[in-house]
């Protein structure tokens, strides 16, 4: 988004700076700001940290958000996303604070109830501290990912690298996304209608799901040194997860842009 508005914006009239978890971009002229808020899960996790947040064992606080919450206040435009970082069969879930762990409980607990109960949380925030008048809310859908060729006809044990052409056959569905997990989000933002607050949920999923040559691949940001024997397989390093820009995500940021003007 920042991407589209950057270019038709004078470098005198703009700012970006980072401060911890947000990124805020600021068009100047407009007195409007774009900020970006890190939190993968919503509530709470130990992956909470913008740079160092690749664990091997995630840990999630279902019912703790206001630590990020709380610079979501006095927005006009909200727009929530989590899913790819719940990406496992269960999460550990500390009942308790990061601060004194061994003073809390921690419980493995199954996708997707896990997921819901971290999006409860969420909901329960909202009904309480958004200014129905003044903030129009957005749920995006899940980014699908495409790391089975064989799910579009391709060979199996292949993934997203050297794809040049999005999928073409209409009635196709990957397994690069969850219905169970949408599911859990529409359930959520049904209730949360029923309250009076209305979440509009923009679903990109589907379209995204076509894209199967919209991935970095090999083109990916590397954390670490590509080994040589990583160099002879390159699918094994490809990011068939992420998207390219200008990409897949300049067709979300449409989308939304046409709901906040209908809306």
């Amino acid at each position: 988004m920042v991407c589209l508005v950057d270019s038709v914006i004078s470098p005198t009239f703009k700012s970006m700076h980072n401060n911890g978890s947000i990124n805020i971009f600021k068009a100047i002229e407009y007195n409007a700001t774009i900020e970006f808020f890190w939190s993968p899960l919503l509530v709470e996790s130990n992956s909470d940290d913008p740079i160092s947040h690749r664990v091997p064992d995630r840990i999630v606080r279902v019912q703790a958000i206001e630590k990020h919450a709380r610079h979501w206040t006095d927005a006009d435009y909200l727009v929530f996303n989590t899913y790819l970082w719940w990406r496992r069969r269960q999460m550990k879930v500390l009942w308790g604070s990061f601060e004194s762990p061994e003073d809390g409980v921690f419980k493995a607990v199954k996708l997707p109830r896990v997921y819901e109960m971290a999006l409860q949380t969420w909901a329960q925030w909202l009904e309480v501290h958004v200014d129905r008048n003044k903030t129009q809310l957005f749920f995006i859908s899940m980014s699908p990912t495409h790391q089975k060729a064989n799910k579009w006809g391709g060979i199996k044990g292949e993934n997203c690298y050297s794809e040049t052409e999005p999928v073409t056959e209409e009635e196709y569905v990957g397994d690069g996304a969850s219905p169970r997990m949408m599911r859990v989000v529409d359930s959520v933002l049904g209730e949360l209608k029923t309250r009076g607050l209305n979440v509009q949920m923009i679903n990109i999923t589907q379209l995204s799901d076509y894209r199967k040559e919209g991935h970095p691949s090999i083109y990916r940001k590397h954390w670490e040194t590509i080994t040589e024997e990583q160099l002879l397989n390159p699918k094994n390093y490809s990011d068939c997860i992420h998207w390219c820009l200008p990409g897949v995500p300049d067709v979300w940021n449409e989308l939304l842009y046409a709901y906040i003007l209908e809306l």
